[in-house]
């Protein structure tokens, strides 16, 4: 899979929940049969989020999959996982998630170039209002492409 990219997880959730600001593109630190376990795609990012501890960013919370074929040094599913990103990077989420109302969140982990990376972004949270906004929004888009599609 050397070069190719691919989709192992996504939090489809986040972009309901949350307006995207701006992203980011991490490394992420695994242990043993972790890597194994996303490559068949078990791994949830749902009740996720990212933290700054120390000068250093963690994803707390995401769950992988116990690896069916591991043995005894299986890894742990919920452990807290550390994010690479340069020093300035991080400075700048700190700086961000100290405003009120921004968040740190997982958007999806995908393979790049053999190595897994996590989709991270600063997000800010929506109300409910903001939410039937959204879906109607998308109704409203879905309506569109079927009378296009039908008129063709």
């Amino acid at each position: 899979m050397n070069g190719q990219s691919g989709d192992l997880v996504s939090n489809k959730r986040a972009t309901f929940n949350y307006e995207v600001l701006e992203t980011f593109e991490t490394g992420i630190v695994l242990q043993g049969t972790e890597i194994k376990s996303l490559r068949n795609h078990g791994g949830g990012l749902q009740e996720a989020y990212v933290k700054v501890i120390s000068n250093e960013i963690w994803l707390v919370g995401a769950n992988i999959a116990h690896y069916r074929f591991g043995n005894i040094h299986n890894h742990e599913e919920k452990r807290d996982r550390k994010l690479l990103m340069h020093k300035r990077e991080i400075n700048k989420l700190k700086v961000a998630t100290q405003e009120k109302g921004y968040a740190l969140i997982p958007l999806g982990m995908y393979l790049k170039e053999g190595r897994v990376k996590v989709k991270i972004a600063i997000a800010k949270g929506r109300k409910t209002f903001d939410k039937r906004e959204v879906i109607k929004e998308r109704d409203e888009k879905r309506n569109i492409q079927k009378m296009i599609k039908n008129n063709l």
